[in-house]
């Protein structure tokens, strides 16, 4: 996969953001998606080849492996990376709807397009709504996939060595991993900083409910409130 494209994508996200949605941005950047490209991909690279079990049973070594590793780490992570930034991209789509259907209301509406404009704005609002789902959508991903690595690996730990007695193993064997360490340390790694984003997306959302909240005490009509950084503004 693209991942430059994919985070060039993203990027446009950062305009329609509050502040705590672009430091998740950023963490997820630099602190998830450049360590797992960076590092994470090489160290896990050969995990296959450097799994070795004492045994000369042709298959028993792959059969173990394939008992250990159900779902690769690198490949979980990376699904992991992408249902979670997802999400900010239905700000994106809601946003070029909107655009588009004012551009259609504008030149329907020709030169009376201002005194129809606040009707247009109550009737296409919902971006605020869409903002709040993106990041609950996202709070929802980080902590399904912690919960299947916690289940899969528990404590995020990876064991030196296994026993195993998958078929076609004559009997029970032992199998080594290579590279136990570092492989616990970016499993460390990733988990707390998926924590983290967890943590910003929650703080996240009681930040947008609270503006919400505020604007709406202080308004005396319902207006669409849902005004980002530079476009808009919470």
């Amino acid at each position: 996969m693209n991942w430059s494209s994919y985070r060039e994508l993203l990027s446009g996200v950062n305009k329609y953001s509050t502040i705590l949605g672009r430091v998740w941005l950023t963490v997820v950047f630099i602190f998830r998606l450049l360590v797992y490209v960076v590092a994470a991909e090489d160290v896990w690279s050969d995990d296959q080849q450097d799994f070795v079990c004492n045994t000369g049973q042709l298959g028993c070594t792959k059969s173990c492996y394939n008992q250990f590793f159900p779902i690769s780490h690198i490949r979980l992570w990376a699904l992991q990376l992408i249902l979670v930034t997802c999400p900010s991209l239905l700000v994106l789509l809601h946003v070029a709807y909107r655009e588009a259907q004012q551009q259609k209301h504008t030149e329907e509406a020709g030169k009376h397009c201002h005194l129809h404009y606040s009707n247009f704005s109550k009737n296409h609002g919902g971006l605020w709504w869409t903002y709040l789902l993106s990041i609950l959508i996202k709070v929802a991903v980080d902590l399904t996939f912690l919960y299947i690595f916690h289940c899969l690996y528990p404590n995020f730990n990876l064991p030196k060595m296994v026993t195993c007695a998958a078929s076609p193993c004559p009997n029970v064997v032992t199998c080594f991993l290579a590279k136990t360490t570092e492989k616990n340390i970016f499993s460390y790694f990733m988990a707390a900083t998926a924590i983290l984003c967890v943590i910003l997306n929650i703080c996240e959302v009681g930040y947008v409910v609270v503006k919400k909240c505020t604007k709406l005490a202080v308004s005396k009509k319902p207006k669409d409130i849902f005004e980002m950084d530079s476009h808009i503004s919470f």
